[in-house]
């Protein structure tokens, strides 16, 4: 007698599934009565802002179609706070601490390759260290990060200010940008120097992912011992830390938001908006007065992202210099990708340009439907439509947040089509492709002859 066995779902779908399922029941709590300030199940598209907001706070975007600190009740608030802490943190990332608490599982094989695709370490051992480090970690900076901003914020709203300090310092470590102060963010702390950069802070450390801070703690805070990753990702978000802000100073120097302040408070404006810009969404200066020049290096800024296994998202900051030294290395006539004295791998490159051409795609496709779907609700005087749309398109893939007051002005189909930027952009374009791959027992052995295509 023969028996079947059951073959386990890939990991890819694992992942994918799970996001999927949690952004569900986030949204079912969202709609209860008692989550919002109205105490009403309310309309359809009532739902629809629910489920956008679950879907922002799990994919830790911080786009939403209401007013967070006016909409839902504290309640919702906490949902939407535990929203945020899973997805920063990662699906697996909870079912491993959850499986570890409950009797220490030991993790089989595919348990350990859910976890390390998750976190985008490429180890299989240590998974347990890892998820403790992890846990560990998290708890450390956001809570050093709350006790830091309760420091102004308890003076300025009194025992709320408690909930502020922890509601904010969770959001910013996990690249958030949901605020519970009011509809402006933290504009009237653009000048406040704790407030900013304790919020800069957290968001670059979330940004630059588990892994590195691991292996920074790990040597020592040893430079030379680094791992290859670690010193990548460490020089590549320095570099668009001081490029970005440099040129935020230049671009937005006579900004109308930055009317009154001294050099010193520029800098800070231009050096939190560097900063946010990499997938965060808090801001100090309003995101619509941006000059053009401005909301163009916005764009490419959030279209880049953080780095590989952390909270933020985008193509992910070594993505884009695989990118950039592959373009360098084939004008050059080199065969190798060489950064520093490593070389990298062709296949690296092929997928980093996957992924790359797939965002572009996906964003391009997004804001044309989008303008096309709403010519006359967005062709105001407050606002140039297109620029505005492609914002919010490339804010939202990148999981970013920040927006230029559009996402409470569309339709219900626009919010769905952003609703699937921001999950595809938290999942991650190939985890979602290889999650809808058909498992084949076997492939033909058998390559295709080579022929030549012009390039250029």
């Amino acid at each position: 007698m023969k028996f079947k066995v059951k073959r386990r779902m890939s990991v890819w779908r694992y992942l994918t599934l799970g996001y999927l399922l949690l952004i569900l029941f986030g949204s079912f709590l969202l709609v209860l009565p008692f989550a919002k300030q109205s105490g009403e199940w309310g309309t359809f598209a009532d739902y629809v802002d629910g489920l956008f907001t679950a879907t922002s706070a799990t994919c830790v975007t911080g786009l939403t179609p209401v007013v967070t600190a006016e909409h839902w009740t504290t309640f919702g608030h906490v949902v939407i706070l535990c929203l945020i802490q899973v997805g920063g943190l990662g699906f697996t990332t909870l079912v491993s601490i959850l499986f570890m608490a409950i009797g220490g599982k030991n993790f089989g094989l595919y348990e350990r390759t859910a976890m390390v695709q998750s976190v985008g370490e490429s180890k299989l051992t240590g998974v347990k260290k890892l998820v403790k480090r992890i846990l560990l970690g998290t708890l450390i900076f956001e809570a050093a990060g709350a006790l830091l901003l309760m420091i102004r914020f308890i003076p300025d709203y009194g025992a709320v200010g408690i909930w502020y300090g922890v509601f904010h310092s969770i959001s910013a470590f996990c690249n958030a940008g949901f605020d519970i102060i009011g509809p402006m963010s933290l504009v009237d702390y653009a000048r406040d120097p704790l407030v900013s950069l304790v919020i800069c802070f957290l968001i670059i450390i979330g940004g630059l992912g588990f892994c590195v801070w691991g292996d920074v703690a790990d040597c020592k805070g040893n430079p030379r011992k680094f791992q290859f990753y670690t010193r990548l990702a460490l020089i590549g978000t320095a570099v668009l830390l001081i490029a970005g802000t440099s040129l935020f100073m230049v671009f937005e120097w006579n900004n109308p938001s930055y009317a009154g302040f001294n050099f010193g408070d520029k800098l800070l404006c231009s050096f939190f908006n560097a900063t946010t810009a990499r997938t965060a969404g808090y801001f100090t200066t309003d995101p619509a007065t941006l000059s053009n020049s401005g909301t163009l290096l916005m764009i490419i800024l959030m279209f880049i992202g953080a780095c590989s296994g952390s909270t933020g998202g985008g193509v992910k900051v070594s993505t884009f210099t695989v990118i950039l030294v592959g373009m360098f290395s084939v004008m050059r006539g080199k065969k190798d990708i060489t950064i520093g004295k490593r070389r990298i791998d062709h296949g690296t490159l092929v997928q980093a340009l996957a992924v790359f051409v797939a965002y572009l795609v996906l964003t391009v496709t997004a804001t044309l439907l989008i303008n096309a779907i709403e010519p006359d609700r967005l062709n105001g005087e407050d606002f140039a439509s297109f620029s505005a749309v492609m914002f919010e398109t490339v804010s939202a893939i990148g999981t970013v947040g920040l927006t230029q007051a559009l996402t409470a002005k569309i339709s219900v189909v626009s919010e769905f089509i952003l609703i699937m930027l921001m999950y595809l952009g938290r999942v991650g374009i190939l985890t979602f492709a290889f999650a809808l791959k058909r498992n084949k027992k076997s492939e033909a052995a058998v390559r295709r002859p080579i022929d030549n295509v012009f390039i250029g």
